[in-house]
Formats: structure tokens, C-alpha cells, sequence
């Protein structure tokens, strides 16, 4: 028999001085049996650093389909944001690159990032549609102490840096950008 889902009920709080977009946002998150919750809350990181009107989850690890896990679709249907996660394979972004405007990359994994760089830096710097960040491990694992099946969290983004707070704790994520984007 099959795992199923484990489903996680949102509401986030975000207010992004960068941007200037302040919203709340009420969504069901679905964690994959296989994934974890560092995984799942680099995931909804990644949702509150692009918010919109648009932006989804979609089926993600369970999906047999061609598309990310998180998207950001135009009013044509045409993918304006494809997010990936984790230490991804240079084949799945180049093909990322060629189907969506912008495409962005959320590395975590701690020492194992700066390996995994170093050895794809060159191949991806070719795709100028491309974002990679680097979420700091200690980031990462503090956000995972976030986790309950009904989360009510505040997302602050202010120059670059990240507060994730429930009622108890808040915890400070600073991304390193690996690679900028050229078409911003």
C-alpha cells in the first residue's frame, strides 16, 4: 500500500519590503512521504520570496508530469516562474530555462552545496534565465522547528534578509545567491 501525503494547513503573513507586496495567504501543503520538513519548509520559503496573484504548488514529488513543484503562471498559460529544489541535475534546468521566463533554484543541504557548485557552476552559467540560492543548513533546520500540521507564520523580507516567525519563535534566513538571473 502507498503512503499518502501528509497535509499541512497554512496561513502565512507576508510582508516584503522589497517588493512592496504585502498579502495573506491560505493554502493546504502537501509533504510527499519521501520528503522531509527542512524540504517542505525551503518549499514554502521559496512560495513567501515570490508571492502573487498566481503563483501554486503543484503536485511536486508525486507528479509524473513535466513541471516543477512550484510555478508562476501568466494569464496566457505561459510559465513566467519555475522553482526547483534541492542540488537539481544541469538537464532538468536546461530545460526549466527553455520553458519558463525565470527559473530559480533553492540549494540546502549544508557542505554538500559548495561541492555540488563547484562542480555545476560553469554548465549553468550559461542559462541567464537562472536563479540559485544557497539556504543556509542552521536556516534550514531552525525552520523546520516551525513545522505543525496548522501553521500560522509571518514572512518579513526586508534587504535580502527573511524573518519566518510563528507566535513562539523566529527565525532569520539570509540566501546566498549563488547566481543572479540576467533577465530581471
Amino acid at each position: 500500500m502507498a503512503l499518502k501525503a501528509t497535509i499541512f494547513k497554512v496561513q502565512l503573513q507576508i510582508a516584503d519590503m522589497d517588493r512592496h507586496y504585502y498579502q495573506d495567504h491560505q493554502f493546504t501543503l502537501a509533504q510527499h512521504p519521501s520528503e522531509n520538513d527542512q524540504r517542505m519548509m525551503v518549499r514554502l520559503l521559496a512560495f513567501a520570496i515570490n508571492a502573487s496573484e498566481n503563483i501554486a504548488f503543484t503536485k511536486g514529488l508525486s507528479s509524473e508530469d513535466d513541471e516543477p513543484e512550484l510555478w508562476d503562471k501568466d494569464l496566457n498559460g505561459d510559465i513566467a516562474l519555475w522553482v526547483e529544489f534541492g542540488q537539481s541535475e544541469e538537464k532538468w534546468l536546461r530545460k526549466a530555462s527553455g520553458r519558463a521566463k525565470q527559473v530559480q533554484l533553492f540549494c540546502y543541504g549544508g557542505r554538500s552545496v559548495p561541492i555540488w557548485w563547484k562542480n555545476n557552476e560553469q554548465s549553468l552559467a550559461r542559462y541567464q534565465n537562472l536563479t540559485v540560492f544557497n539556504i543556509p543548513e542552521t536556516a534550514v533546520t531552525e525552520m523546520a522547528q516551525l513545522v505543525s500540521r496548522n501553521m500560522v507564520l509571518q514572512c518579513n523580507i526586508s534587504e535580502g534578509q527573511i524573518w519566518l516567525s510563528n507566535d513562539q519563535q523566529s527565525v532569520l534566513i539570509e540566501p546566498e545567491v549563488l547566481q543572479r538571473s540576467q533577465h530581471n
